[in-house]
């Protein structure tokens, strides 16, 4: 008596990771809007996958901040309002900029890695399509190596608490190459400022450095804003 296979979901590790970055482009892109209703059988359907797959995605997209879960209501994309982005960048226009003071006085920085995670963020947005994901990562090495120059051992946990990781990855998603061009360049900048021991240029630049985000982000949220409202 013969038995019939039970067709399994082939190479579930893969599925997962299909879906996951699936998923993730579409909120990065803002085809998935903040405050959308992820849907497990939905994404399983356009996606092509059972729901174990997407329910691992946005298991690892939830541990990232993109999107959060609300109990017996399902996963929501993260969504943040004007007033909220305002908080953060204004607090990162005060915390960043005193930190890389702090670090060009203790001269503590390892400048060779910081020049190197500069140019590396540089080969990344010079392929034929900027690695979003990869000039990310470098970045916040960057930063993070700041922070711990700047010898103030509260600090660093303080900004993790303000910087929004997915905020990161959805500014860097949204530049324009002018953008990117003057964010790529603040780092070398900030790299000669560290070196140079000059507090009042490193603060100075890492202050532009932030400002400039922000004003990026918030023109992309400003000119969404427009769009929906001649929609309506």
């Amino acid at each position: 008596m013969s038995e019939t296979a039970v067709p399994t979901e082939p190479d579930p590790g893969h599925a997962s990771d299909h879906a996951y970055r699936l998923i993730r482009a579409q909120i990065l892109s803002g085809a998935r809007a903040g405050g959308d209703w992820l849907r497990e059988g939905d994404l399983a359907d356009s996606i092509g996958v059972s729901r174990t797959p997407v329910r691992e995605a946005l298991r690892r997209l939830t541990a990232e901040g993109l999107v959060h879960y609300e109990r017996n209501r399902g996963v929501q994309v993260a969504a943040w309002t004007t007033a909220d982005l305002d908080e953060i960048f204004s607090l990162r226009s005060v915390l960043e900029p005193w930190a890389s003071r702090l670090a060009a006085t203790a001269a503590c920085v390892d400048l060779d890695m910081l020049d190197r995670l500069a140019h590396d963020m540089d080969a990344a947005a010079g392929a034929s399509e900027a690695d979003v994901d990869r000039i990310t990562e470098l970045n916040n090495r960057f930063h993070r190596l700041i922070l711990e120059g700047s010898k103030n051992r509260r600090l660093g946990s303080v900004v993790a608490t303000v910087v929004e990781v997915p905020l990161v990855w959805q500014t860097f998603s949204h530049y324009s190459e002018t953008d990117l061009r003057r964010s790529l360049a603040h780092h070398h900048e900030l790299v000669a400022a560290l070196e140079a021991r000059d507090p009042d240029w490193a603060e100075s630049v890492m202050r532009s450095h932030i400002r400039a985000a922000w004003n990026s982000l918030r023109a992309v949220g400003d000119a969404t804003d427009d769009a929906q409202a001649t929609d309506l």
